[in-house]
């Protein structure tokens, strides 16, 4: 598969996926409309944000400048590698 490089399809790449966001949202919300479910949806957003900032940015600029990562699954394999 190759790269994606037309920044067009990159924002609507970008906006089906605050689409899908949006949508997972709102049903676990009219599934569940509670406080309670709100604030764990949003507690669950904000982790795995900062997740993926740590697993792209923070390692690249701080453990490793060497090691580009190009996705999730690159990532894995990198922290697999490392441990051996």
């Amino acid at each position: 598969m190759r790269d994606l490089t037309n920044p067009i399809w990159i924002k609507v790449k970008g906006l089906l996926f605050l689409l899908i966001g949006l949508t997972a949202a709102v049903l676990l919300f009219l599934d569940n409309p509670n406080w309670k479910t709100v604030l764990l949806l949003a507690l669950v957003i904000w982790s795995f944000c900062r997740c993926y900032y740590c697993a792209f940015y923070v390692i690249e600029k701080y453990v490793d400048p060497n090691y580009k990562f190009s996705g999730l699954i690159s990532f894995g394999k990198y922290l697999f590698k490392r441990r051996r």
